[in-house]
């Protein structure tokens, strides 16, 4: 297994978690192909019930 040579920094430590979570802050919204709402992607949608052309809900 791969140690590091040389310790990090508490600071270079910090930048590195703090990363993480500008990533997950917005969800990609998406366009439902048959009412043009936004939803979730691979979600059915709210809106008319739709998942990959067939009605779910």
């Amino acid at each position: 297994m791969a140690v590091p040579k040389k310790r990090h920094s508490h600071s270079r430590t910090n930048k590195r978690r703090s990363e993480w979570r500008r990533k997950i802050d917005k969800p990609g919204l998406v366009e439902c192909p048959q009412c043009r709402e936004l939803k979730m992607p691979h979600r059915a949608c709210l809106n008319c019930g739709y998942y990959k052309g067939q009605k779910v809900m």
